[in-house]
């Protein structure tokens, strides 16, 4: 599997911009999709995921400090996991994390996208 992460950029504080992750090669493996981050001299952590598995109704989750800003979305027909975030902080700020978890547990990554968000 592999992840390709676009749309990040430099945004004023109260912008918006939407995150896309394209998958391709074995993608009936992956279960769920997720965005991670991770700011500078901090760990990785868990933005929002959702469920992909065929058949499934695409239930979503969201870390405390994005809810009611972001929106995780998919699309199966296209391969491709898009993340809304509006309302951004500086705080925001951070490398923007594609992940997909297959069937067997098996975590892939993208190569990352940066957000940057000015005060």
């Amino acid at each position: 599997v592999q992840l390709v992460e676009s749309g990040g950029g430099l945004v004023q504080a109260g912008g918006s911009l939407r995150l896309s992750c394209a998958a391709s090669g074995t993608t009936s493996s992956i279960n769920v999709m997720a965005w991670y981050r991770q700011a500078p001299g901090k760990q990785r952590e868990l933005v929002a995921a959702i469920t992909t598995a065929s058949g499934n109704s695409g239930s979503t989750s969201y870390a405390q400090s994005v809810k009611g800003r972001a929106t995780i979305s998919r699309d199966n027909a296209k391969n491709t996991m898009y993340l809304q975030m509006n309302s951004l902080k500086p705080e925001d700020t951070a490398v923007y994390y594609c992940n997909a978890l297959s069937s067997t547990l098996i975590h892939y990554w993208g190569q990352g996208t940066q957000v940057t968000v000015s005060s």
